[in-house]
C-alpha cells in the first residue's frame, strides 16, 4: 500500500538536491522590532533540520 504524504509537513519543509532538509525559522511574524538587527537578519534564513528529526520527517514524506 502506498503511503500518503503528510501535507502539513510537506508545506513546511524543503528538500534540496543534496538531500538536506530546510525549515523556516520560527517567530518571524510579529514582535520583531525589539529583536536586534543580527537576530532579525538570521531569522530570514532557512535552517537545516537536525539529524534527529530527519528520520521522523522521512517517514511522513515518502517521496524524499
Amino acid at each position: 500500500m502506498k503511503l500518503k504524504t503528510n501535507k502539513a509537513i510537506n508545506k513546511r519543509i524543503r528538500t534540496t538536491k543534496k538531500k538536506k532538509m530546510l525549515i523556516r525559522t520560527g517567530g518571524q511574524d510579529h514582535f520583531n522590532a525589539k529583536e536586534s538587527g543580527n537576530t532579525r537578519r538570521n531569522k530570514r534564513r532557512d535552517k537545516n533540520l537536525s539529524k534527529a528529526n530527519v528520520k521522523n520527517i522521512k517517514r511522513l514524506l515518502p517521496y524524499s
